[in-house]
């Protein structure tokens, strides 16, 4: 799949540039066209993920744990395909090959359900993939691209009993949907409202290559930083470098009444602005009097995605990564890295933000289930 991908890159960018014409007199976001859009750099590494993909253990029959009952029976439990998984995502072609290749490598069967702004690129890419992987002996159906439109959504929720998971990757209202209408069993990828807390002790260079790292280099994405916590004794030493930092990037900074009042540049944050996913070129800044207040602000307004830690001192490291109630906390560190294949998982389906089954990136072992395989000679219970 991998080199069918690079022997078709052209027809491929050429159905994406269709798709960014398209999306542009839809009124897309420049975010949204961001994601949306192929380059022979994406393209590539697209191709990478199927490789590094290909390369990882085959989950499926790993023995997870075994004993001995005492009637001499041999209890295993051996890791299985889940079955049949959908996939709904919006502007994203790159997820079309990350699904394919993590769910034929955990053994299932996967019905992708792409946005309509990216129906060309998709088509495209799952076409390539489906011929190169019945050339090889998948059998044919176990992939298949369905159309962008948004009725197709209320149907593959609700096929009972042929489909297996579902697993919604987009903006709240999306998954919020999936989640409250679906008859099926749902995998929730949630949005990523990120913190950064630049705390007391931390050091000034590391915090400004950290915050400009996880809100500049690519602000479209679930794991770019979204608010930035301040401690109230970094403010005349920090805040002004990283306000600095921020404006000359580009980035609109809003903050709360001390950070407004520290940089009149600053736009005046509303409640609304600490509970939302900018996926842009914004951020919003809140000034506070203490690690705890900074715990609470995060668990109450985050989305239980990533949170990071600025800080030189252990303990208050420790504090805040067991505190923090979201998929992955950073100490010291951009969250950007909350990402299948940093996480060496080749790729991912998405983040999940939930506590059942799977937290954190969606790689080959979150898409299989386990199965108890006893052995006996013959016991019956007494």
């Amino acid at each position: 799949m991998a080199r069918s991908l690079r022997t078709a890159h052209s027809e491929i960018l050429e159905s994406n540039t269709t798709d960014l014409e398209f999306g542009r007199q839809m009124g897309l976001s420049e975010a949204l066209l961001d994601r949306l859009k192929l380059t022979p750099q994406r393209l590539e590494g697209m191709a990478l993920s199927l490789e590094q993909i290909a390369a990882l253990k085959d989950p499926v029959g790993e023995i997870v744990g075994g004993w001995q009952h005492p009637e001499g029976l041999e209890i295993v439990r051996v890791r299985v395909p889940l079955g049949l998984i959908g996939i709904i995502y919006e502007a994203r072609p790159n997820v079309t090959a990350d699904a394919v290749g993590l769910c034929l490598k955990s053994g299932n069967g996967v019905l992708l359900k792409g946005g309509k702004e990216a129906e060309n690129s998709n088509r495209a890419i799952s076409s390539v993939l489906k011929a190169a992987a019945y050339e090889q002996g998948i059998p044919e159906g176990c992939i298949e691209q369905l159309p962008g439109e948004r009725a197709v959504v209320e149907a593959l929720i609700r096929l009972n009993p042929y489909l297996d998971l579902v697993i919604p990757r987009g903006g709240h209202s999306l998954i919020d949907f999936v989640v409250r209408n679906a008859t099926v069993p749902v995998l929730e990828t949630g949005v990523g409202n990120c913190h950064i807390y630049i705390a007391a002790s931390a050091d000034l260079e590391m915090a400004r290559r950290i915050v400009l790292n996880a809100k500049v280099q690519r602000p479209s994405v679930c794991n770019a930083a979204e608010k930035l916590l301040v401690h109230r004794d970094t403010v005349v030493t920090h805040l002004a470098p990283l306000l600095g930092d921020l404006h000359v990037h580009g980035v609109e900074v809003r903050g709360c009444p001390r950070t407004v009042a520290f940089d009149p540049k600053v736009k005046s944050a509303g409640e609304e602005d600490w509970g939302k996913e900018y996926l842009d070129k914004i951020i919003a800044i809140k000034v506070v009097d203490s690690t705890r207040e900074a715990i609470d602000w995060i668990n109450h307004y985050g989305t239980r995605h990533s949170e990071a830690i600025v800080t030189a001192n252990y303990e208050e490291a420790r504090r805040f990564t067991a505190a923090i109630d979201a998929a992955a906390v950073y100490i010291n560190a951009s969250t950007r890295f909350t990402d299948g294949g940093e996480f060496g998982f080749g790729a991912e389906i998405g983040i999940s933000t939930q506590k059942l089954h799977a937290r954190g990136p969606v790689g080959l072992v979150e898409l299989t289930t386990t199965k108890y395989v006893v052995s006996g000679s013959g016991q019956i219970r007494p």
